[in-house]
Order: structure tokens, then sequence, then C-alpha cells
């Protein structure tokens, strides 16, 4: 009876470790091209768009998916609820009692910052969010998310004093919106390649309201036992993508209307040891 028990657990733990890796990802062409790159890294089954930063987090803590890009400053504030701006060490300690961990620092970072058109921001002389403050009247179209979360709008508007009620816009939607002058600021990623298609000027950030968003990789530790070769095939990404080949590859996608696929497959070519 033993023995017999003994090759069921076997069996069981054969076929737990023969499950494919899943690799989720958000509902952004960054995260679309960022899921394609780990899933062909891992290599593992990709299961792309599922939502926003809780839905795909809970995902990850369910184990309904075993790995996924984030960035450091999303960890921290918005799901760890974290001040200042930890570290990986002070993120992992955090992630610990979740059976999570955060590493594989890919090499660039990604930030939030609101946006203008370049003649519009030049006309008014904004060049930073303390200087949209002065500015009462100016229309903004904020994209749902950002207007949601922890270290989205609401935190920006009190450390800005920002007197606006903006209006919930789809953030591919908003650069449209932008461009015809239905709306004057706009919510923006760092990396996105739209800022030099549609000639948009960055605000700065003078007051270093939002923390260092280091692109990283959130994996399960369970999965990490049961994927021998992940952590391995993982830490091969380090550091392989900068923010100028992040802007490139995104614009692959969003300028030259390029599959995701085909572009996570093009950039694992360049990578030494990456199986694309």
């Amino acid at each position: 009876m033993r023995l017999l028990a003994a090759f069921a657990l076997a069996a069981f733990c054969g076929a737990a470790a023969a499950q494919p890796l899943k690799v989720g990802t958000k509902r952004f062409t960054e995260s679309y091209i960022l899921g394609e790159i780990l899933a062909r890294a891992a290599p593992g089954q990709l299961k792309p768009g599922l939502g926003n930063t809780g839905i795909v987090f809970a995902a990850l803590k369910s184990g309904a998916i075993d790995v996924y890009p984030e960035y450091t400053g999303t960890i921290a504030r918005e799901i760890l609820r974290l001040e200042g701006e930890p570290g990986l060490v002070a993120l992992n300690r955090a992630l610990a009692p979740h059976g999570l961990a955060a590493g594989v620092p890919l090499g660039f970072s990604n930030s939030y910052a609101l946006a203008m058109r370049e003649d519009r921001a030049e006309k008014l002389a904004i060049r930073s969010l303390s200087d949209l403050a002065r500015h009462p009247r100016l229309k903004l179209g904020l994209s749902q998310e950002f207007l949601a979360r922890e270290d989205g709008w609401p935190g920006l508007k009190a450390a800005y004093r920002l007197p606006f009620s903006p209006a919930g816009l789809d953030h591919g939607l908003a650069y449209e919106a932008l461009a015809a002058g239905d709306i004057d600021v706009m919510d923006i990623y760092t990396t996105d390649a739209k800022i030099l298609g549609y000639r948009l000027r960055p605000l700065a950030d003078d007051r270093r309201y939002f923390p260092p968003y280091e692109a990283v990789t959130v994996v399960r530790t369970a999965s990490l036992a049961a994927h021998p070769g992940l952590a391995g095939a993982l830490a091969n990404l380090t550091g392989r993508l900068d923010a100028a080949t992040m802007r490139r590859l995104n614009h692959a996608v969003d300028g030259e209307h390029r599959d995701p696929r085909e572009v996570g497959r093009a950039f694992l070519r360049g990578v030494p040891g990456a199986a694309p």
C-alpha cells in the first residue's frame, strides 16, 4: 500500500511539474511585447491582456499564471502600499509572504508622466507639473487605471495641488483626443513610442512624486521550483533592454503595426543563449 501511495505521489508531482509555464501580461503594448519575450525565453504559454495591475497580480497569486512583467514603482505603491523608494531587497521581503519574488531587472525604467502637445506647452510656457497648476482651465483626459491607482492621479493631485477634474479616457483614444485639441493633458508611459510620433512634451516631475519604475519580472517561488530552468532563462534577460530599445520595440508595434510575437522573436535573436 505504501509503495502504491509513493507511486501515486510521484505521478502527481510529475504531472504538476509537467504543467506548462504560464506568462501573463497587462493590456498595453509594452506589456504584450515583454510577455512575448518572457514566454519565448522561458519558454512558456502566453496569456496576454489579462487586465489591469490588480487583475494580473491576483492571477499570479492564485497560480493562474506563473510570471509576468511588472515595474518596481507599481509593486511598491500599487501592490504593496510601501512608502519611499524601496529596492528589490525590500520588495522581496514584502512579497515573500505571498509566495512571490521580484527580480531580473530588464534594463530600463518606464515611469508615468503627464504630457502635452509640444506646441501647446511651448505657447503656455509649461515645462513641469508645477507649471501646469497655474493653468486651471486646461482639460485633462486620463486613463481609468491612472485615475484609480494609488500612485496615480489622487496622490499626484494632492502633491501638486492640481485644480483639475479630469475625464476618464481609454489610453489609446487619449492620444487622438490630444492631437485633435479635445484635451490638453494626458498620462503617458515614458517609453511610449507615440511621444515622438505625436510630438508630445512630457512634463517634468519637479517634486519627484513618481517613484522609479524599473522593469522587472514577478514570479511565484513555487513556479521556480517546478520549472528548474526558469530562473536561468529569466536571468539571461537581465539588463538586455535599455529605454531606447524598448521605445523602438514599442514603435515597431504601435507605429509599424507589427505583431508583438514577431517583435519579441526578432529581439530574442540578438540575445545570446536565448531560443526565440
